[in-house]
């Protein structure tokens, strides 16, 4: 069953186009991911996914989650619908504390006085040990990869179902990386779709099921990830340096 579906999307900002007739969807249960270079359109396809392009930008196409048209849906109701973005500049409160950061993610719960607003905070901390244990620290003292882990903390206390990742491996050492694409495969299992968004290919596509490969605004390859893990295109494009470096 596709949850996500976008057909035909275009996204500009004044006179640029950033995005040519993107079609991709999201199935229940599943992780797509959209593989690309840097300036390539992915984050500016989340930001619209989102509901979050800045004042300038524009967009056409039909963007529909559980076959409802988002088309001029604002981004508190898309995250009320279940969408929920963990952007790759993660905006955290650095002077709060783990807790109170993650309490956030569940304040548009809190407001519909959902009685178990909170609920999925045993959740998060059993996906996340290192957020329980530093949960009364202030978020600045976190290093990158906890930083990381309590920006999907956050986002799952939304209970979404449609979890949109950019670059979440952006800037994490290797062994930290592997860690946040495990606990990806994790957030899997517990039933939410994921869309992924990564300049890390390789990684990208040993998680994912269905692969996009955005180029210069426009969506170039897709099918299974596994299928694109062999590609000759994608493996010289994508794959080359990494595997030379194995």
């Amino acid at each position: 069953m596709a949850l996500l579906e976008v057909t035909d999307l275009h996204v500009g900002y004044g006179k640029v186009d950033a995005l040519h007739g993107a079609t991709l969807q999201v199935d229940a249960g599943q992780i797509a991911t959209v593989i690309g270079p840097n300036g390539a359109g992915k984050s500016t396809l989340l930001n619209a996914l989102a509901g979050a392009l800045p004042g300038n930008g524009h967009q056409r196409g039909a963007v529909r989650f559980m076959d409802q048209d988002l088309h001029k849906v604002a981004i508190e109701a898309r995250v009320a619908r279940g969408v929920s973005l963990v952007p790759e500049k993660r905006e955290l409160f650095a002077s709060m504390s783990v807790e109170d950061n993650l309490l956030l993610g569940s304040y548009r719960r809190y407001q519909a006085r959902e009685r178990n607003h909170a609920d999925q905070l045993p959740v998060v901390f059993a996906l996340f040990p290192r957020l329980h244990e530093r949960r009364r620290q202030q978020a600045g003292t976190l290093s990158g990869g906890e930083r990381q882990m309590l920006a999907l903390g956050r986002a799952l206390m939304g209970k979404p179902q449609l979890l949109m990742l950019d670059e979440p491996s952006l800037g994490l050492a290797p062994l930290i990386v592997k860690e946040i694409f495990q606990i990806i495969v994790q957030l899997k299992q517990t039933g939410v779709a994921i869309l992924l968004v990564e300049q890390n290919a390789r990684a990208a596509l040993q998680v994912a099921d269905h692969a996009y490969v955005l180029e210069t605004g426009e969506i170039v390859m897709q099918g299974p990830a596994a299928q694109l893990a062999q590609d000759p295109r994608v493996v010289e494009t994508y794959l080359g340096l990494a595997r030379t470096q194995r």
